[in-house]
């Protein structure tokens, strides 16, 4: 249980999230995210998640939709991981954020992915279904509505199963995080926005809490916690 994180802070103002932010700096921000989200444990889950429900049918041509994709990183990790298995995998992300969008296409997508700004909302009352649905760093954003609500649609537009990884509250993550960044990634709001969302997320009990009947919570290394859901 943390002492001087005790209480969650969802107030905590994680910069980014201003329209009117510097554009250089989020851009910044964007293509720094592959760096910090080497912690995200994306590889583990692709290899405890992902491929092993391709593999019950290889053939097949599957579907994974990313909520909030932010820097694109994880759906680009995602489809090059299934291309190398010899896997077939389809990879989209979502974003409500245009400027995310933006960002992504100043890259060459592969054939197996793409990248457009949605709601997942809007894609679960229009019939759009997932094999696998991820989502990275995204319940600390959401106020108590919000959470009951993205999972609600989580659940309606996967198929198979729902990840939603995020940050674990924690006094040690949040001095090494500030310690471990401060030398680094000093024209982006990596450093700011990423102490904001420690003080923003949820300890273990928390989330096991406010996590709805049929979704699971699990522990992480390092200091992430897993909400599961699976049909």
């Amino acid at each position: 249980m943390p002492i001087k994180l005790r209480h969650r802070d969802p107030a905590a103002h994680e910069i980014m999230d201003d329209p009117d932010c510097d554009p250089q700096t989020l851009h910044n921000t964007y293509r720094q995210f592959r760096y910090v989200n080497v912690i995200a444990r994306s590889k583990w889950i692709y290899q405890r998640w992902v491929r092993p429900a391709m593999k019950d049918n290889p053939a097949q041509t599957h579907s994974l939709l990313d909520i909030g994709f932010g820097g694109g990183d994880i759906v680009f990790q995602m489809a090059r991981w299934a291309e190398q298995d010899s896997l077939k995998l389809n990879a989209t992300g979502i974003e409500l954020d245009s400027r995310a969008l933006d960002y992504v296409r100043t890259f060459q997508w592969p054939r197996n992915v793409s990248f457009r700004v949605a709601d997942v909302h809007d894609l679960a009352a229009s019939g759009e279904r997932f094999d696998f649905v991820i989502s990275n760093h995204m319940l600390h954003h959401l106020d108590q509505r919000q959470f009951g609500e993205m999972l609600e649609s989580a659940a309606t537009v996967s198929k198979r199963f729902v990840l939603f990884i995020d940050l674990r509250r924690s006094d040690v993550a949040y001095l090494l995080f500030a310690a471990g960044t401060r030398p680094f990634f000093r024209k982006s709001y990596i450093r700011h926005d990423g102490l904001a969302s420690l003080r923003r997320s949820y300890t273990f009990d928390e989330l096991k809490q406010i996590a709805p009947p049929g979704w699971k919570v699990q522990r992480l290394f390092p200091f992430r916690l897993i909400l599961s859901h699976r049909k």
